[in-house]
């Protein structure tokens, strides 16, 4: 089994244009796949609304591992996501990740908690933005 992680799931949904929404979820999340983001629950539709909200403000940036864990259908990691946005303005997101993977290696299931490094006010939300 191939099991996906943080930095491709990230790298197809938010700064691969050359895939959709739609395509880039297939790739890495479950149809089940449902998020807890600092306490607020998605479903997968939820999810995709606030993937599809980023990509209007996203205008590239790049996602920085630092740690990360696979333990048979676990994973865990702590990871920094940089951020330009279209306005020019620039965010930096810590974020630290548990997850469970579906039997084909696809997220099912992610809880995460963030942590505004670099940003406005209005950005400690973006996690949830939609």
């Amino acid at each position: 089994m191939t099991r996906t992680g943080i930095k491709p799931a990230l790298d197809d949904l938010l700064f691969s244009r050359d895939l959709t929404v739609q395509e880039a979820a297939d790739r890495h999340f479950a149809p089940e796949y449902r998020q807890r983001t600092d306490g607020q629950w998605a479903d997968r539709a939820g999810f995709l609304e606030h993937i599809t909200h980023l990509r209007t403000a996203v205008a590239g940036g790049h996602v920085q591992v630092h740690e990360e864990l696979y333990d048979g259908g676990k994973y865990a990691d702590r990871h920094t996501a940089h951020i330009t946005k279209k306005d020019g303005s620039t965010v930096r997101m810590e974020v630290y990740v548990f997850a469970d993977f579906a039997p084909d290696g696809r997220f099912s299931r992610i809880e995460e908690t963030t942590l505004l490094l670099q940003g406005s006010d209005s950005d400690r939300d973006i996690g949830n933005a939609r």
